[in-house]
């Protein structure tokens, strides 16, 4: 879609269809774009029957046969890159459609992880357990979404399950104890290239992480992890080729102390700037994030990842990048992809016109826990707060549903359940505090208020 590089179809009928595909995919970057009105469920379902009607068409020319890529392909894929989004940010996350950017992020994940060869079992069970979910998801979208978006999610997920695999074999080469100290080395590492693209390199926190190699190198005896009765424990030699590459690595760091020549520094800058933001919106994505959003990011991502060079970036003469330059922007790139699939799986399944009451309600609910954990309160008057809250909430709803203008956005059930869950919490706390209230008399107050009542 970027690139002329990409061959218009031969094809006359599929010429139409990249046409239509192309007007959808220009009404769906309109609509990603009008920050004016929270997204309708109903204007995203009219896109993507419009979009499963033209994969029909696509379907019954190619037959199951296709000669190569072309541009319709390109633009099909941003269709569906686009489609998900919306779906999550409508609240639908747990359909078909929505499940597609994921797979194309953890994709992405793990191609990388497997290049770097550098990644922990904390990093494949995260992707384990979501791809687990796509499972469930999948398994029932036959009867309500597109069979070929149903297959093509399928192979995909497959697709992940099989590298996923892969990658799991080399964790099981390691004896048990050598996990932990493979696990304190990717953590070390990250953070030494984290210390790397900080604006303001720091030597003493670089220099504490390898005084950490160092501990862990002279741990060793004779170049090897051994046990407890000296024995090589198995998989010392991919643990101290890591050890190697670590303590090489914090070497660079040191000497170049984030100064990026300047080939490559408008590269850097961008993976910076995109890196800097997705972190930003992280943490205070319950408040700001419109899944949308990440599409460009996403775009701007793959398009430099897509423009290495057997793996190597490359400056305006056509030379490689330097192992230190190379690695650093490497780093950049993962660490986004990887803040996209953390705000990919934390959303929630509620549409955004209704995500500054569920966002209140999470909050009460955290301080209501927290009142709990801490011994309750001592009056049910300091639960007044609370409770006016809780009842204005509740006061919005209309028929039992929360409404903005004249639509039922998606998520009611989410945000009704997790209102019931407020409510229940507050009334555990106000029975207890009455309980502790009524303890709390003396006999002569029990007499008088059993005189009052009589």
């Amino acid at each position: 879609m970027d690139t002329p590089a990409v061959p218009m179809p031969k094809d006359e009928r599929e010429r139409q269809i990249l046409d239509r595909l192309t007007v959808i995919r220009d009404n769906l970057l309109l609509l990603k774009r009008d920050r004016t009105k929270y997204i309708r469920s109903q204007d995203v379902m009219t896109l993507y029957d419009q979009l499963v009607e033209q994969v029909k068409q696509l379907n019954e020319i190619r037959k199951g046969e296709h000669q190569g890529e072309n541009r319709l392909d390109k633009v099909l894929e941003s269709c569906f890159q686009l489609i998900s989004l919306f779906f999550m940010t409508i609240g639908r996350t747990t359909e078909a459609p929505a499940a597609y950017a994921l797979t194309s992020t953890i994709k992405r994940l793990l191609d990388h992880l497997a290049e770097a060869r550098l990644f922990s079992s904390k990093d494949l069970d995260s992707i384990s357990n979501t791809l687990g979910k796509l499972d469930d998801i999948l398994k029932n979208a036959e009867s309500k979404h597109s069979p070929y978006l149903v297959e093509l999610l399928a192979k995909r997920e497959a697709l992940c399950k099989s590298m996923l695999d892969n990658l799991r074999k080399q964790l099981d080469q390691l004896d048990e104890p050598l996990q932990a100290v493979y696990e304190k080395l990717i953590s070390i590492i990250r953070s030494m290239s984290l210390a790397n693209t900080k604006a303001k390199f720091s030597t003493s926190e670089v220099q504490k992480l390898k005084a950490k190699l160092k501990e862990i190198d002279d741990s060793m005896v004779d170049g090897k992890f051994v046990d407890g009765e000296g024995k090589e424990l198995r998989g010392s030699g991919l643990v101290s080729d890591l050890l190697k590459r670590c303590l090489k690595w914090s070497d660079i760091v040191l000497e170049r102390q984030g100064e990026i020549p300047e080939a490559f520094r408008d590269k850097y800058n961008v993976l910076i700037n995109i890196r800097n933001e997705l972190e930003k919106i992280s943490i205070t994505q319950a408040w700001s994030l419109r899944e949308t959003d990440l599409y460009d990011f996403q775009r701007e991502l793959d398009k430099i990842d897509e423009s290495r060079v057997d793996g190597n970036f490359l400056d305006q003469d056509g030379k490689p990048a330097e192992l230190y330059v190379q690695r650093t922007l490497l780093y950049l790139i993962r660490r986004s992809y990887g803040y996209i699939y953390y705000l990919m799986i934390s959303s929630e399944p509620v549409s955004e016109a209704l995500l500054p009451i569920y966002n209140q309600l999470q909050t009460l609910k955290r301080c209501l826990i927290e009142v709990k954990n801490s011994g309750g309160v001592s009056s049910v008057r300091e639960l007044y707060p609370y409770s006016m809250k809780l009842n204005s909430i509740d006061n919005m709803r209309v028929d039992g549903k929360f409404m903005v203008g004249n639509d039922i956005p998606e998520g009611q059930g989410s945000v009704s359940e997790l209102l019931a869950e407020c409510f229940d919490l507050n009334y555990e706390l106000r029975v207890a505090a009455e309980e502790r209230e009524e303890s709390a008399k003396t006999p002569d107050d029990q007499q008088e208020s059993e005189q009052g009542s009589a």
